[in-house]
């Protein structure tokens, strides 16, 4: 399993557009062939600051995702949103406590 963390910050203004554009995009993401699970969070003191946590079987299912008529759409439509770079990172679990 590949664990894909993205970290976006917003124009304090394009906060409620990026939210909208989240929610009706969500269920498209979250069923993509290799999707796992899908979160959204939003930095504590920070509200225009986003992270998106999501596991994928593998990362030819994530570049799949990523190279899909649908991230094309989402990407365009989120980046034009950004004050800031995003930064992504993908990685795998080595140990997790309950």
């Amino acid at each position: 399993m590949l664990v894909r963390i993205v970290r976006m910050t917003f124009k304090p203004e394009e906060v409620d557009a990026f939210l909208d554009l989240f929610h009706s995009t969500k269920g498209k993401i979250r069923n993509f062939e290799g999707c796992q699970h899908l979160e959204l969070m939003q930095d504590y003191h920070q509200p225009n600051i986003f992270v998106t946590y999501s596991h994928w079987d593998s990362e030819e299912h994530l570049n799949h995702y990523r190279f899909s008529p649908l991230f094309g759409e989402v990407w365009k439509a989120t980046k034009a949103k950004f004050a800031d770079k995003p930064y992504a990172f993908s990685s795998k679990k080595v140990v997790e406590v309950k």
